[in-house]
């Protein structure tokens, strides 16, 4: 078996699971997600734990096993403590700030940027050279950092731009005079 597919996930108190028609539903403190589940895939609800069974040892279904369970595991992170992204903002005058739902982006452009962020999704600029994504849903929340990061990504000489927090951006040598 999978190692990580045989493992069941524990529900903890306050969070309700449905599963109906190949969806799981899963409602909690912080949100509800819905996850399509592949029709081989066999999902069990018992008391307080989900277990994901498979129809057989083909390697498609011991690839989707371990991938099921680790799905179901992140919506239970998800929608019980949530997931965050942190992002930097390096540069002179580049900054960020939250103005009514929307992030304003000043990134040494002629113009600001202005990304509103998609349904459940919370920004938060603490500083404005740092900008936090909070939300339930864990690829959701990953790609908003990626979409923000692609409006002025690190560039290698002098560093500019947004990263990730603690992503380390290896610096090319300029120009030399002869």
């Amino acid at each position: 078996m999978s190692r990580i597919g045989r493992l069941p996930v524990q529900i903890p108190g306050g969070v309700t699971v449905e599963f109906k028609d190949s969806v799981l539903f899963m409602r909690g403190p912080k949100g509800e997600l819905s996850q399509p589940i592949h029709p081989d895939m066999r999902v069990v609800v018992e008391s307080g734990m989900i277990r994901v069974e498979r129809p057989s040892d083909d390697k498609y279904h011991k690839a989707l096993h371990g991938l099921t369970r680790s799905l179901i595991q992140n919506m239970v992170r998800g929608v019980t403590v949530g997931f965050e992204k942190k992002l930097e903002i390096i540069g002179v005058g580049y900054r960020a700030e939250v103005k009514s739902r929307t992030l304003v982006l000043q990134l040494g452009y002629s113009h600001p940027i202005y990304f509103i962020p998609p349904k459940g999704i919370s920004i938060e600029t603490p500083t404005p050279n740092n900008i936090t994504i909070k939300g339930p849903d864990r690829q959701l929340v990953g790609l908003v950092a990626t979409k923000i990061r692609s409006f002025r990504p690190p560039e290698p000489y002098k560093g500019k731009g947004i990263r990730l927090e603690g992503e380390y951006v290896r610096k090319k040598a300029g120009k030399t005079t002869a």
